[in-house]
């Protein structure tokens, strides 16, 4: 399905700007070079989107593609000048959740359920439906872009890998506007709770839509090593705490599998 022509207006109804291009190699990138060039241009929630991405990126660096017309790529600009340094590590949770909530509204009366996967992947039944990538602005560590991918229309044999899966996968409609329209609502009103004392309930909340924590899992860590335990909680600056039998280890950056 092609870039609908009524366009965003429930997104637009939650952002200062809503630009939308026929295609990009990454929303991510072209956010990044346009707040650095235009900051006042591209305000707070300000999002790009597009549902033809050539070369997204996605944590630890992978590539992220999809045919054209089956998955949407949105980017959104966060102004982090209102949250408190120590929180800061908690706006790709937020994201996480904030998408979680947007894709799980979308499946009400489907059946299936949307959890978080830590940090921020969004899961449906168990497999990856939306990944999520936030990244500083160089030169400007007050904003934040957030890229999400969410697979829409893309078939069964489109997926990339066995561990993905697309509302079209599953049978479900996306009302692409709407998702992105609860998804901006969501994040937008859970980092004002970030910035304004709400700190613990919004921890709470986070940890609680987790699917990882209270798992199994096996975590490959960026210095090539694997930690296998169970994910037993978040720790203040939203990092996994895996506990090894009385060992426990704080995990801030990984490739997480649940086990079981």
């Amino acid at each position: 399905m092609p870039i609908p022509a009524a366009g965003y207006p429930r997104t637009a109804a939650h952002s200062p700007r809503v630009q939308v291009v026929e295609t990009t190699d990454s929303t991510n990138a072209d956010v990044v070079a346009a707040v650095t060039a235009d900051p006042a241009g591209w305000p707070h929630l300000s999002v790009l989107i597009t549902d033809d991405q050539r070369a997204g990126r996605g944590r630890l660096d992978r590539s992220w593609t999809a045919p054209a017309g089956t998955a949407l790529a949105v980017s959104v600009v966060v102004d982090a000048t209102m949250i408190p340094p120590a929180q800061r590590g908690w706006i790709p949770l937020a994201a996480g959740a904030a998408m979680t909530r947007a894709v799980g509204h979308q499946l009400t009366g489907h059946g299936a359920t949307a959890e978080l996967k830590w940090p921020n992947d969004v899961l449906v039944d168990g497999g990856k439906i939306c990944g999520i990538l936030a990244e500083v602005v160089p030169g400007s560590a007050d904003t934040v872009v957030v890229g999400a991918g969410v697979n829409t229309r893309m078939s069964r044999a489109d997926l990339p890998v066995t561990t993905a899966t697309s509302f079209a996968a599953i049978g479900a409609e996306c009302d692409d506007d709407r998702l992105l329209a609860d998804f901006l609502d969501d994040l937008d009103k859970t980092l004002a709770r970030l910035a304004h004392d709400d700190i613990d309930r919004v921890h709470r909340e986070i940890e609680k839509l987790c699917a990882t924590v209270g798992r199994e899992v096996t975590v490959s860590l960026p210095d090539g090593s694997t930690l296998h335990g169970t994910a037993a909680r978040l720790d203040t600056d939203g990092r996994l705490v895996v506990e090894a039998g009385t060992i426990e280890t704080v995990v801030s950056a990984g490739d997480v599998v649940h086990v079981r």
